[in-house]
């Protein structure tokens, strides 16, 4: 009997052992961004397990990454009914909801507003740190019109809140809220001090984004540079070289940072060598040299021949005088 017991207790350990082995394979995968497979190895750990809370939220997570609201939606309404007082299950359903309402007709869009404000309002609700969820409601009365439940006021009411638990979050979320309305001064006032008290690439990058979006060349390629000095990231070298080569501007500077980041090029800059080399053709067009500027765009099309933007560039360069 104590064998048939210490058996029991070995397969039992065994099966354990197995299932926390497949959902942190399903985990790994996630992060690997192999979401179908990960979806089917939790597909299969919930046959044997379905009541599983951790499972159903990878696998809901999993559905969600590819898209697929309908089912994602059912995997986070299961769990914030099974867990009412869990903030983050709430705050997922209503998640799913949204993004399903911006792939559907307006008329059904109208009809999960409801919905999905109350999923997020109990997140929040629920839990006053989660940050995540204040965002989605500074989005979501941002872009509603008023009509069906937009406010401002209550979009500042949790950028207040979001002030409160991160600085920098708040910040964002206020010159998010200015460059909603259009509000230039404002927006630009919120990002400077989201880097002053964050200093991070994404402060920087809303800044610089804010500029260009203004047309203000200048002000866009000098935050570009104190991003670069503070973070001395491979990619901002393209970057400063875009706007150069966008606005006809600091062409000297654009050429060297377009250069270093060829030469300093790894697939994680996340920007193909080809944009350069057409950035660079940009500017040496932009500056009247047409040999320079048919050299590098010959360079950007050997690269890659269906390169729409350099084919048009080309185009350009073709007509400029020889002289």
């Amino acid at each position: 009997m104590r064998k048939t017991a210490l058996f029991l207790l070995f397969i039992f350990s065994a099966t354990l052992t197995y299932a926390q082995a497949s959902l942190t394979e399903a985990k790994k995968l996630i992060e690997q961004k192999n979401y179908a497979q990960s979806e089917r190895i939790l597909y299969n750990y919930l046959q044997s397990d379905p009541n599983n809370l951790e499972a159903q939220e990878l696998y809901g997570d999993a559905l969600g990454y590819q898209e697929k609201w309908d089912e994602s939606i059912v995997v986070y309404e299961k769990l914030a009914l099974a867990k009412p007082k869990h903030a983050e299950y709430h705050y997922k359903y209503g998640g799913a909801m949204g993004m399903k309402a911006l792939s559907v007709s307006k008329f059904k869009a109208l009809g999960m507003l409801g919905d999905i404000k109350s999923a997020f309002l109990t997140a929040a609700e629920l839990d006053p740190k989660h940050i995540e969820v204040r965002w989605a409601l500074v989005e979501f009365f941002m872009q509603l019109p008023g009509i069906v439940g937009g406010s401002e006021r209550k979009a500042q009411k949790y950028a207040n809140e979001l002030l409160a638990l991160s600085p920098v979050d708040g910040w964002l979320a206020k010159g998010y809220i200015a460059e909603y309305n259009e509000d230039f001064k404002d927006a630009e006032s919120a990002y400077k001090k989201a880097i002053e008290v964050g200093g991070s690439e994404l402060t920087y990058n809303k800044l610089i984004d804010l500029y260009e979006a203004h047309g203000e060349g200048e002000k866009a390629i000098e935050t570009t540079r104190a991003c670069l000095a503070a973070h001395d990231n491979n990619r901002l070298h393209y970057q400063i070289g875009k706007i150069a080569a966008t606005y006809n501007i600091n062409p000297e500077l654009g050429i060297n940072c377009l250069v270093k980041y060829i030469e300093n090029y790894t697939v994680k800059d996340g920007v193909p060598k080809d944009w350069a080399y057409y950035r660079l053709a940009q500017i040496y067009r932009n500056l009247g040299d047409k040999g320079q500027a048919q050299t590098w765009i010959d360079k950007a099309l050997a690269s890659r021949p269906d390169f729409k933007e350099a084919k048009k560039e080309a185009v350009a360069i073709g007509q400029m005088s020889c002289c």
